[in-house]
């Protein structure tokens, strides 16, 4: 494994009060771990040597909790500054720690598919941006994808149309030149950038077939506890 992971964990988790009032997400424990280093092991499961962390509301709290090594993984972090940049400007900051090419993937999910294999189809690709898919049909979320023969044909989260059986499985690689269009310094948000390289037809595809799950709500953070516990994580 070669491409290194942006991790976005800046937000302020409104959804998870009051327990995030107090500690950013990333940190808080899920089967007996920080929800990060179950990201972290997941990661170096396949291959991966190095993640940067996007961090923003309390994000000096993650890194003195995680150090500069976890699991054998290799941590640096990027700090938003005085003001949140949303998940698109987070990534942008981050862009010099990162490389020509990386994987991004958001703090708050838990994606076990073969990172090795997304990488190999965007290398393939030749595009700039590769998001995976997962056959959502409205299950876990609103499906929010026009996915077919290996392509993302449409991709919208503000306006859902009837032929979104897809979701965005929230996992993607992207150059950092895919990373334009904005200054750095603007916050603006990561679906907006998505849907721009979609509609230009500069992103592909990757369908994944293990469903995500994540702890951005109460329910969400529930149903990961109980899968990661099954599991023995």
């Amino acid at each position: 494994m070669t491409l290194p992971v942006a991790i976005l964990a800046g937000g302020l988790a409104t959804r998870l009060r009051p327990m995030t009032e107090t500690m950013p997400k990333a940190l808080i424990l899920v089967a007996g771990r920080p929800f990060i280093e179950h990201q972290f092991l997941l990661l170096k499961k396949y291959g991966v040597e190095r993640a940067v962390v996007c961090v923003g509301y309390m994000g000096e709290m993650v890194r003195e909790a995680i150090g500069d090594e976890r699991v054998g993984l290799k941590v640096e972090y990027s700090f938003d500054g005085p003001r949140l940049l949303g998940t698109g400007g987070s990534l942008k900051k981050a862009l010099p720690m990162l490389g020509d090419a990386f994987f991004v993937l958001y703090g708050d999910s838990y994606l076990d598919c073969d990172y090795r294999e997304v990488e190999a189809a965007f290398l393939r690709s030749g595009k700039p941006g590769l998001m995976t898919a997962f056959r959502n049909m409205g299950r876990y979320d609103k499906s929010n994808m026009v996915f077919r023969d290996g392509r993302v044909i449409n991709y919208d989260k503000k306006s859902v149309a009837p032929d979104m059986e897809y979701i965005d499985y929230g996992l993607s690689v992207l150059t950092k030149e895919a990373v334009t269009g904005f200054d750095a310094g603007d916050a603006f948000d990561l679906a907006d950038l998505y849907k721009d390289l979609v509609d230009r037809g500069e992103m592909a595809g990757y369908e994944v077939t293990r469903r995500f799950y994540e702890i951005g709500s109460h329910e969400g953070l529930e149903e990961t506890r109980k899968f990661l516990e099954m599991r023995g994580a």
